[in-house]
């Protein structure tokens, strides 16, 4: 999916007739958007066996338009939009890195895990990309469906070499078009990925440990 065409701004949309949760597009200045935020997972299966690893969790790379506070939402696969008065509570790349370190400790199979930054001595370090982080109202659908994807990258220190590549996708439909709803499916969406997205790093480098 390419977003060489993105808008920083919902300026100009005001005479657009945007379908369902679309029409929420246009802010006003001085009126301060509702902030969401999403929750880390918490179950992952009773077959999970604990590792001996530690791991140190990168900051995410997210192209321009993802790169911000603002829920995204795209009415076609060029385009893409943001809802008025609705911020999630940080940067998305911020925010999954987050939810993503407080996922592999909810799992209680991994003693050593943490933000890169934070100087951790690990024995991988995962780098994680946020491709699709966006509501999408594709065929002129009035409720959007939450669209996550996250490529991450294993990486084994300390000669650096990267050990093993994935993607993790998952899209909800949201309930309504009301904005609980959208962020409701878009944390019903991230926990399917970082569920996913736990296992595989587990599994993995167990093996290449």
């Amino acid at each position: 999916m390419t977003r060489r065409l993105f808008l920083k701004s919902c300026a100009g949309v005001a005479a657009t007739s945007l379908l369902g949760g679309c029409a929420q597009l246009i802010a006003q200045a001085d009126n301060p958007p509702n902030l969401f935020w999403l929750t880390p997972k918490s179950t992952f299966g009773d077959d999970l066996l604990p590792v001996s690893f530690q791991l140190a969790v990168d900051q995410p790379y997210a192209p321009a338009a993802l790169n911000n506070q603002r829920i995204a939402l795209m009415n076609s696969p060029i385009q893409v939009q943001y809802y008025a008065r609705a911020n999630w509570t940080d940067r998305v790349p911020d925010m999954v890195q987050g939810l993503i370190v407080e996922s592999f400790e909810n799992s209680g199979m991994i003693s050593s895990v943490g933000r890169q930054s934070s100087g951790l001595r690990s024995t991988f370090i995962l780098l994680p990309e946020v491709r699709e982080f966006q509501a999408e109202y594709f065929d002129g659908a009035a409720i959007p469906t939450a669209h996550v994807r996250i490529n991450v990258k294993l990486i084994k220190m300390p000669d650096r070499s990267i050990i093993a590549n994935e993607s993790f996708e998952a899209s909800v439909l949201a309930d309504s078009e009301t904005m609980d709803d959208i962020v409701k499916a878009f944390d019903l969406a991230l926990g399917k990925v970082l569920k996913n997205l736990v296992r595989w790093t587990l599994t993995v480098g167990e093996i290449y440990d």
